[in-house]
């Protein structure tokens, strides 16, 4: 900017000049242009030049640096498994490696690391090593191959170095073909002993297979290193090289491996080139990331360039002889215009601009300035004084302060540059800058810098807030309770109130992301409306909220809170014009009664809420000890569930499914049950949720399944089963394939076998339900839709897929028969399903009285009390048996 102001200066000097001797100026000028286009072409060639290489560096820099986050990403999700499997294995209290290697050689722990991998989509498994390096277990076989690590130096350096949890080596597969990259984690006994080691393997060619994607181009490579220095993949492969160390050579080439980030040029010790090279040390393991490509390839497209830019100068300049005379006759015009086109250029400029000579007076000031500060033209004109330019916006009112200190300090700085940030009366931001002239004097320029300033205020304030409601987000609700425990030893008490809305996950699936958004909207300012002003307010996440308040540790203030909490979230919520009601629940904990340590504060607070879940939600509950043993409860609970399928201790009870107008048992539904060895009969409602939690569900339900065909296929006549699939099995995307084999493997014909599904499994992604509820059609099963009438949006489904049967919820069937009941709904549901050509099943019929309104208003079948409770397999054959000679 300062040197096209100061070429606008010179040009308006002679311009004037020009006038008296117009020839000579043209021809000097022409002579001048040639010379200019001349140096211009070599100076931009030598531009293309060093862009071309800026261009190859940022391309590997960036290949690299999306390299480095994907394997970041990948290998911490590979690590999840090992560190999981080690979690679980140190966790047992082993003290020797005589006694680890006893317990850990197992089938049941076989089928523990067979449970932990199932979930995880690649191959590699994982393996478990006792101390001397013998393969004592494998979550992919059983038994498991006599295999050794002991002469590896991944084991020798976990074995031998206590403080050592991970390592990397590229090794001869011993379990699988051909080179693998071995990811190992030593296993320690309580006293850091070493029991022995976990690992995982991929091949190289899996890490090369995405290398190759990124289409770097000719004379590229892409590597991953060990950081010490071997080679673990690399695109082009060269098998020879694969486990080679290249941790040496020059300072330059050990940088790669010794720095987080590299970018340079050096000579290849491979091939000899002149190569540019980035690398990137990954966050997660001691591996680098290297792309290499050779200078010459870089510069290809430069080369090109330059023999066009050459061309293109050398006839420009033949051009520019050639019309020299016929421009000559239009100079005065053709200067004037340029004058005209100069004054435009600087009045339009979205910046304010004064350029002002060594005895302090101005030479250029653009109409932008005048504007800015609403100043006189007729005081601001070349030859004014910087201080009569000063003085005029303090009479003017766009200056504050006093004028003649303001004027000196600038005045007492201008050999160098300046650069401040001023707010105007009217809430402007403007960016001086004051640079300095080549003669003395100096340029300055005032920019409406108010968007960025503001912008970058944004940012800031985005990272520690939620930017839904506007409310602190968990990074800053952190730092405010690390501050707050700093301040418990001057006996400063606090309390956190964990809160999640109930039920917005529906209100969310059903009514749509805007009016849940707008919902939690109204949940914030709410929440913000039940506290004071040295109390914090933060979101979470999702629907949970957090308030943090201060100074107090009664017990009974805290109640009285929570209560005005729940009742000013109770009153409906106007959400995108519907009156939507909410609820919460709370859970408490008070600093220093449960805890002076911030995550104990946030764990007991997090199980009080918890707690007033499971006690019917839309409650409170302050942090009692009892509940850190709940905790321990469920934890035990999912260490017996995780065992209870190996051990055999799952049994399957059929209910029969009674045809309401022949009384004759048409099918029966499979229910799972669970006999503990210590603690009885388990509640299906105590250990289904968590087994849909761990994951568990999918094998435990993949058992019912085939358990169920296999029993059914025994049953005489056409009698069906009907098996729930759970909406963690429908996800899995295999089902079709799983019922396809347990049909295979137990005989029985496709037609006997109905799937219950709930609407819970067509809300999150409607488009690939329907998929797979057509993949199970074509294999010829039943599929009916479970608990009708509970959910939000079974009509549009019923529209969109046809199901073979409707199941009427219970909460239909309790009150039928009595005044004001639910024969209406009923009735309804009856005739839609019989209109789209579908059964319906009514649960839990327990009296004579609701079975004979059932059969009046048309209804298929029945199932419940009244009829059988679900019974063993054995005792329902011989009902079945019983109703075969009644028949």
């Amino acid at each position: 900017m300062g040197t096209s102001i100061r070429w606008t200066a010179r040009m308006r000097a002679l311009l004037r000049r020009w006038r008296g001797a117009p020839l000579t100026w043209l021809i000097v000028g022409g002579f001048v242009l040639m010379a200019a286009t001349a140096i211009g072409t070599a100076l931009t060639v030598d531009r293309f030049r060093q862009n071309a290489i800026e261009s190859g560096r940022d391309s590997l820099e960036n290949a690299v640096r999306l390299l480095a986050r994907h394997f970041d990403r990948e290998f911490e999700d590979f690590a999840v498994l090992q560190k999981s499997i080690v979690t679980e294995l140190e966790s047992r209290g082993i003290e020797s490696a005589d006694v680890f290697r006893s317990e850990m050689g197992t089938l049941a722990m076989h089928e523990v690391l067979r449970a932990k991998a199932s979930g995880w989509s690649d191959v590699a498994g994982a393996n478990v090593f006792d101390a001397r390096g013998v393969l004592i277990n494998s979550s992919r076989r059983w038994p498991v191959a006599d295999v050794s690590v002991a002469d590896r130096g991944y084991f020798n350096r976990l074995k031998n170095d206590p403080t050592a949890q991970e390592d990397v080596e590229v090794v001869n597969g011993r379990i699988g073909n051909g080179p693998a990259i071995v990811f190992a984690r030593r296993v320690s006994g309580p006293h850091g002993e070493f029991l022995g080691l976990v690992s995982r393997a991929i091949a190289p060619e899996q890490l090369e297979s995405f290398f190759a994607s990124t289409g770097l181009g000719e004379e590229s490579s892409i590597a991953m290193h060990h950081q010490n220095g071997q080679l673990l993949a690399r695109v082009p492969r060269v098998d020879a090289m694969i486990g080679q160390n290249f941790r040496k050579g020059t300072p330059e080439q050990m940088a790669v491996f010794d720095r987080t980030f590299v970018s340079m040029q050096i000579a290849s010790p491979i091939d000899g080139k002149d190569r540019i090279v980035a690398s990137r040390l990954l966050a997660g393991e001691p591996l680098v990331v290297v792309a290499t490509k050779s200078l010459d390839a870089t510069l290809a497209t430069w080369h090109t360039q330059t023999k066009f830019f050459v061309t293109v100068a050398v006839l420009s300049i033949g051009l520019l002889v050639l019309t020299l005379f016929l421009i000559f006759r239009q100079v005065t015009n053709r200067l004037s215009l340029e004058k005209q086109r100069l004054d435009t250029a600087m009045n339009t400029m979205t910046q304010g601009l004064l350029m002002f000579d060594q005895d302090e007076r101005l030479i250029v000031c653009n109409r932008r300035y005048i504007e800015m500060y609403s100043l006189s033209p007729e005081v601001v004109k070349p030859g004014a004084t910087f201080r009569d330019v000063i003085r005029h916006r303090h009479d003017t009112g766009s200056f504050h302060g006093d004028v003649e200190t303001y004027c000196d300090d600038i005045l007492s700085h201008i050999g160098r540059t300046q650069s401040t940030i001023v707010e105007t009366a009217d809430g402007r931001l403007i960016e001086i800058k004051n640079q300095p002239g080549a003669a003395g004097g100096w340029l300055a320029t005032h920019d409406d810098v108010t968007a960025r300033i503001r912008a970058d205020e944004r940012i800031a304030h985005m990272a520690h807030y939620d930017a839904l409601t506007d409310l602190p987000n968990r990074v800053l609700l952190r730092g405010h309770l690390e501050r707050r425990v700093a301040e418990l030893s001057q006996g400063k008490s606090f309390a956190i109130l964990y809160i999640d809305v109930d039920e917005f996950k529906g209100v969310n699936d059903s009514l749509g992301h805007e009016v849940g958004d707008e919902l939690l909207r109204q949940v914030a300012n709410r929440l913000r409306a039940c506290v004071s002003g040295n109390d914090l307010v933060a979101r979470l996440g999702g629907d949970e909220f957090a308030i943090v308040k201060a100074e107090t540790s009664d017990p009974a203030e805290l109640s009285a809170l929570a209560e005005d909490i729940l009742k000013a979230l109770r009153a409906p919520v106007d959400c995108k014009g519907q009156d939507i009601p909410t609820d919460a629940s709370i859970g408490i904990a008070i600093a220093p009664d449960h805890g002076d340590n911030l995550d104990d504060l946030l764990k007991r607070a997090d199980l009080a809420m918890y707690a007033a879940k499971s006690e019917g939600r839309r409650t409170f509950r302050i942090f009692a000890p009892e509940y850190d043993a709940k905790a321990r409860l469920r934890r035990q609970l999912e260490l017996d569930l995780r065992q209870a399928l190996a051990r055999g201790e799952f049994e399957v009870h059929y209910q029969p499914l009674v045809d309401l107008a022949a009384n004759v048992v048409t099918g029966c539904e499979a229910l799972l049950r669970w006999r503990h060895p210590e603690r009885g009969m388990v509640s299906p409602a105590d250990f289904i949720p968590v087994a849909e939690d761990t994951g568990l569900i999918g094998e435990i339900g993949e058992w019912v399944l085939k358990q169920a065909c296999r029993e059914a296929a025994s049953w005489p006549g056409q009698i069906h089963i009907a098996v729930n699939v759970s909406p963690v099995q429908f996800r899995s995307r295999t089902l079709a394939l799983k019922v396809a084999a347990a049909l295979a493997e137990s005989g029985l014909a496709s037609g006997r076998l109905e799937l219950e599904i709930t609407e819970t499994v067509l809300i999150r992604d409607d488009e690939e339900a329907l998929t797979i509820l057509q993949q199970l059609r074509e294999l010829g099963v039943r599929i009916a839709l479970d608990d009708f009438g509970t959910g939000y949006s079974s009509l549009s489904y019923l529209h969109r897929f046809p199901f073979d049967k409707i199941k009427i919820d219970r909460s239909f069937i309790s009150d039928i028969g009595q005044s004001e009941d639910s024969s209406p709904i009923v009735q309804a549901v009856v005739h839609m399903a019989a209109a789209r050509h579908m059964a319906t099943t009514a649960e839990g019929v327990e009296t004579e009285a609701q079975r004979e309104v059932l059969r009046q208003l048309g209804c298929s079948q029945m199932q419940g009390w009244l009829f059988s409770p679900a019974v063993p397999a054995a005792k329902l054959k011989q009902l079945l048996a019983s109703q075969a000679v009644a028949a």
